[in-house]
């Protein structure tokens, strides 16, 4: 077994590769911004980690800043800015 790291995605624990299966499509690619971050919000919420989908939606985008495979993309740059 590999040495446990974290995903590049959303740094949940993983053994190998760069994302976990949570953050990939069927065929292992990172699947879109806009889909993860959809898919965190609604995790957040689901989680009453967030008092709405708006406050939800801003935890998301600033989680994901912090993520090596987010933090520097466009559109999370562009939503922060907004």
């Amino acid at each position: 077994m590999g040495t446990p790291h974290k995903c590049d995605s959303c740094g949940m624990p993983i053994e190998s590769g760069v994302y976990c299966s949570y953050c990939t499509d069927e065929t292992g690619k990172l699947q879109e911004f806009e889909d993860r971050l959809a898919r965190l919000t609604r995790w957040l919420v689901a989680q009453k980690q967030a008092a709405s989908p708006q406050e939800a939606e801003r935890k998301a985008l600033a989680h994901m800043a912090t993520m090596p495979a987010w933090r520097k993309h466009p559109k999370l740059l562009a939503r922060r800015k907004g």
